[in-house]
């Protein structure tokens, strides 16, 4: 397998911090159904990490894709968590093996995606 793409994304947590408690039509505009369940399920604080580590992942996912986000919906990727917590991306536009790692402090999160052909 070869790798296609890479990308990494840093978001700001107090600004995410304020797009949580005031724009929830946003959150809903970025998020599935099924990440937005899970964003719910959280208190301010973890929704905070949460959606700021997601709208990272997407970003870092365009990158790795080599188009930017313009050309490509939000809602087209998504990234739940296994029960252990470990983020994996389980659907995308691209066809092969997508690699995620988010982190996160009380400044900023970051999230490194490689895409890797079939």
């Amino acid at each position: 397998m070869a790798i296609y793409g890479i990308g990494v994304d840093v978001v700001d947590m107090p600004r995410i911090r304020q797009i949580v408690e005031e724009n929830p039509k946003f959150i809903q505009r970025i998020l599935t159904d099924k990440e937005y369940e899970q964003f719910l399920s959280r208190g301010l604080k973890r929704q905070v990490e949460y959606f700021a580590g997601r709208f990272a992942c997407k970003e870092a996912f365009s990158k790795a894709w080599g188009t930017g986000i313009g050309p490509i919906d939000f809602k087209a990727i998504e990234v739940l968590n296994e029960d252990n917590g470990r983020p994996i991306v389980t659907s995308s536009p691209f066809e092969g093996e997508v690699h995620v790692t988010i982190s996160h402090s009380d400044t900023v999160a970051i999230a490194y995606m490689v895409l890797e052909n079939k």
